[in-house]
């Protein structure tokens, strides 16, 4: 049985949900790591204290460094491709079939809310689940570059011109997909309440989706395992694991 502190949190949460109208989710790397799926920037152990993001996860270190680049990449893809949802991506889905929430905005690249079944989800940062090529831009589905890495090539080609296919991700030196960002911000613009869910908020430009909720005066719920720059603002803030705390609030809400 959840203590009296965690059962006034959940009941919190619910009153809030229940009361909104239009709910958007808005998700970074801490709903993921449940399933297995690495932290960019976690303080432990996350890839940006193993790795120079400028030296291995730029425009420039695929182009001119690819092997390098596929050295970082080809780890986080097979774990991407393997990796199942956890209990906080399936109850967002409970959710969302229910019409508590319309849309899931994330960060995230690893298509797990794709896997549970979520439909309207807006990928700020891409996908790695899905590859074009780098010279004649043939989209290549992520299981043909499964099967490559599978084989033991370290670096993913096109079978059409022999190009090296480039992952869908937003990497450092390029700009967010602009249409999605522009669903993003309609998106947060028509919420009343936005459930921010493993977030660190600290990447840049995604950050700022959250800050045009609050300036139209709606309200913002948090829940991640460590503080955030926004918890002063929020309405409620769930310090604790995504993965174990959804199931409880979703248990609450549809009783």
């Amino acid at each position: 049985m959840a203590a009296p502190d965690i059962q006034d949190l959940i009941q919190r949460a619910a009153d809030l949900i229940s009361a909104a109208r239009y709910v958007v989710v808005f998700t970074g790397a801490g709903i993921s790591t449940p399933s297995g799926i690495p932290d960019f920037r976690g303080e432990k152990d996350g890839l940006w204290q193993r790795y120079d993001p400028l030296k291995v996860a730029s425009r420039s270190a695929f182009f001119h460094t690819p092997a390098i680049f596929f050295d970082w990449f080809r780890p986080l893809f097979m774990t991407s491709w393997l990796s199942q949802p956890n209990a906080a991506h399936q109850q967002l889905v409970a959710l969302e079939m229910r019409g508590f929430i319309k849309s899931v905005i994330t960060q995230n690249i690893d298509g797990l809310h794709q896997k549970a079944g979520s439909k309207r989800v807006l990928e700020l940062h891409g996908t790695a689940l899905t590859f074009s090529c780098s010279k004649c831009l043939k989209s290549v589905p992520g299981e043909e570059v499964f099967n490559q890495f599978s084989s033991g090539n370290p670096i993913p080609y096109c079978d059409k011109c022999a190009g090296i296919l480039k992952p869908d991700v937003v990497l450092f030196e390029e700009g967010l997909p602009q249409e999605i960002w522009r669903q993003a911000q309609i998106e947060a613009d028509k919420a009343d309440l936005m459930l921010i869910i493993g977030s660190s908020l600290e990447v840049f430009p995604a950050n700022s989706i959250p800050q045009i909720v609050l300036r139209h005066g709606s309200k913002l719920m948090i829940n991640n395992l460590s503080s955030t720059s926004m918890d002063a603002l929020a309405d409620l803030c769930i310090h604790m694991d995504t993965a174990a705390f959804f199931p409880l609030l979703v248990n609450q809400l549809l009783r």
